[in-house]
């Protein structure tokens, strides 16, 4: 099967203790790993803290990368980049949108073992998160 509209998304891990930041649409069902489209020549690690800084405004370092993951529905295609981050964020305080152009965005703290309840997408994420010792972190690209 061939699709039409290809993204190439970096994501990033945020955890405090046995929580992540989690970032929905807040007219959607599901939940992500904050983040967002990689520009033409950007670097990834660049990308994620810019998207980051314009999501909730927040200064992050990026960290280590974590793996690729291949997700794909209805005529769309994406590969995203994961990675940790660094951060001062802690989840007794959620982050808001930051500027106009986010507030179609909600924010929240899910505990690691609450995640399959929230509808992390893309769904591996969800193993790879909650047995991070456990599991393979290189790659859902087969």
């Amino acid at each position: 099967m061939q699709y039409g509209n290809f993204h190439y998304i970096v994501r990033g891990i945020i955890k405090d203790n046995n929580h992540l930041l989690l970032c929905k649409q807040k007219d959607g069902d599901y939940t992500f790993l904050l983040g967002g489209h990689i520009d033409l020549g950007e670097g990834a690690k660049f990308a994620l803290a810019r998207e980051i800084k314009e999501e909730i405004g927040a200064d992050v370092t990026v960290g280590q990368f974590r793996g690729a993951i291949e997700n794909a529905w209805d005529d769309n295609c994406e590969i995203s980049l994961v990675f940790d981050v660094e951060h001062n964020l802690t989840k007794d305080v959620t982050p808001m949108p930051a500027s106009p152009d986010e507030e179609h965005l909600a924010f929240l703290w899910v505990k690691t073992s609450e995640l399959a309840e929230h509808n992390l997408l893309p769904v591996p994420l969800i193993q790879w998160l909650q047995n991070a010792e456990d599991v393979n972190w290189s790659s859902t690209i087969e």
